[in-house]
């Protein structure tokens, strides 16, 4: 059947009326924008691929969010940090801070490897009682509980390579202290013991954390965040067992908004994901404090794309928010991503909501309020009709920093991301089959690591029973993230297109109407005078 093309057209050089664009004729429309996506490998926060709006290292290694907690207006960011190369190496905890989870201030490093181990990833609280004894009640200690990783033990064979350390900061986590007495938690021929969660349990009058081993989650309780009982395991039996579990976090949500409520369970693996090497499941259930229970045996994920890994949630946040930030990266080629200087980005930060469809409870995720503040109208239409197999194009020179957004019928619908050096990166919704599937085989660079442009990515939808669905999708420099139906589903995947996108194209075997449809541009969140000075 021959595609007939229908083309709104949004160069650069004409201008807006009432936030619409000008029309020049039948199908054609004009844009304006002061999105700059030109990039300089000698410029700071403007080379090939750097992230504009996503949060990464000014330079080196980083992977794991780390110590995620909000005290006195700032949201603290810390993260497994290799300040020498841009390949993993010798762990450090790296620092930044926000007070919008938008605009960062990067800090300096937290915590060096010492004599006991690397500095692996962990957890930070707010001490407001001083039950550490390690500041007071009017200064409350910042304290970050953290694996070490014995290398000594690694090279001579040892299973016991990791143990939990404790540092505190009495100045907001501006200086850090290790505890004389590290680890607080010993290992007593454990493999993969790490990533320990810890949060004060309101409901126990109890500190809490979750560890993982090898296979399956631990739980153990303390008065003092320093002298910990392990009380339970869980998940030997449990969700995908492809690879060692990793960063878990443990935390109660209401349903819907409701009364009722569901504790949630995080627990990253790799390998194992769906889509191959890493991935983040989650499990709900029930925990009393000291074990969890769950009547769910298959994994639940909390991205359907490639790249989120080792996401856990902030401590403390305002208003009872589950605030989740998200690695942006993959083990299968991590290491290998074509960038300079720097390597590895988050996730835009996601608030979290559990929601209960046809008796089943599923995980929501969608970009937290403030990422509102980034966006610009460019391009907004009531509707835009869609005649079956006929494309229609939008030609926008700023595609790779922009939000599309959009509702559709319950209908098969394709979109295509392209530039003028063939790149394409493909978007498909099929209802029939109940899956949405990500095509980045020919989106730009891909042949870096043999796995990153190998298949095409789909997944299973089949919670999408509603007429309408909604797409909220966001592209990056290097990243795209799409959220159908509020959240309900996510998908995340680095994308490294040659030349920006400049051109979109939408097709549907049926007719239909895309309705709000708006196309936003993003602001940088990176001042120009850091990308002089620093």
């Amino acid at each position: 059947m021959k595609v007939l093309p229908k083309t709104y057209l949004l160069p650069v050089f004409l201008f807006l009326l009432n936030l619409g664009c000008q029309k020049v004729k039948d199908n054609e429309f004009s844009i304006p924008t002061a999105v700059s996506l030109t990039s300089n490998p000698d410029q700071l926060f403007k080379e090939p691929y750097r992230p504009q709006f996503h949060f990464s290292p000014q330079k080196k290694w980083m992977n794991d969010p780390n110590g995620m907690v909000f005290y006195k207006g700032v949201y603290h960011l810390f993260y497994q940090y290799y300040p020498d190369d841009i390949v993993w190496g010798p762990m450090h905890w790296g620092h930044a801070t926000s007070t919008d989870l938008i605009h960062w201030q990067h800090k300096k490093i937290a915590l060096f490897p010492d004599k006991l181990g690397l500095i692996f990833s962990g957890s930070a609280v707010i001490d407001y009682n001083n039950t550490s004894g390690l500041g007071t009640t009017e200064h409350p200690p910042m304290i970050a509980i953290f694996t070490y990783h014995n290398m000594a033990f690694e090279k001579a064979g040892k299973i016991n390579t990791q143990s939990q350390g404790l540092a505190y900061s009495l100045d907001e986590g501006e200086t850090w202290k290790k505890y004389e007495r590290n680890p607080i938690i010993g290992n007593t021929n454990k493999k993969d013991f790490r990533d320990p969660k810890v949060f004060w349990n309101s409901d126990t009058k109890l500190w809490t954390m979750a560890l993982v081993a090898g296979d399956r989650a631990e739980f153990y309780t303390s008065k003092n965040l320093i002298d910990w009982t392990k009380e339970s395991e869980f998940g030997k039996q449990y969700g995908a067992h492809g690879g060692v579990w990793e960063c878990p976090d443990i935390f109660k949500l209401k349903v819907n908004g409701n009364e009722e409520e569901k504790w949630i369970l995080i627990i990253s693996i790799n390998p194992g994901a769906p889509n191959g090497g890493s991935g983040t499941q989650y499990f709900v259930g029930d925990f009393d404090g000291k074990t969890f229970t769950s009547a769910q045996k298959e994994p639940k994920w909390i991205d359907f794309g490639t790249d989120n890994y080792a996401g856990v949630t902030y401590n403390d946040a305002p208003n009872n928010q589950r605030i989740f930030i998200g690695w942006m990266s993959n083990w299968l080629y991590a290491r290998n991503t074509p960038t300079k200087n720097w390597r590895s980005a988050m996730t835009l930060p996601r608030t979290l909501e559990l929601t209960k469809i046809n008796g089943e409870y599923l995980l929501k995720n969608k970009p937290v309020a403030a990422f509102k503040k980034l966006q610009k109208p460019a391009f907004t239409s009531n509707k835009i009709p869609l005649k079956a197999n006929q494309k229609t194009d939008f030609k926008y020179e700023a595609f790779n920093q922009s939000e599309i957004r959009f509702n559709a019928a319950n209908k098969d619908l394709q979109l295509v991301f392209s530039n003028d050096v063939k790149d394409s990166l493909v978007l498909h919704y099929n209802p029939k089959s109940k899956t949405f599937s990500i095509d980045r085989r020919k989106s730009g660079k891909v042949a870096f690591e043999k796995n990153f442009g190998k298949d095409i990515h789909k997944s299973n939808v089949s919670a999408l029973v509603t007429n309408q669905i909604d797409f909220q999708i966001i592209l990056d420099w290097s990243s795209i993230e799409l959220f159908l139906n509020d959240g309900l589903y996510s998908f995340t995947e680095q994308i490294f297109p040659q030349k920006p996108y400049t051109q979109l194209n939408i097709l549907s075997t049926e007719d239909q109407e895309l309705q709000d449809f708006t196309i936003s541009s993003i602001s940088s969140i990176w001042p120009k005078k850091i990308a002089k000075n620093e």
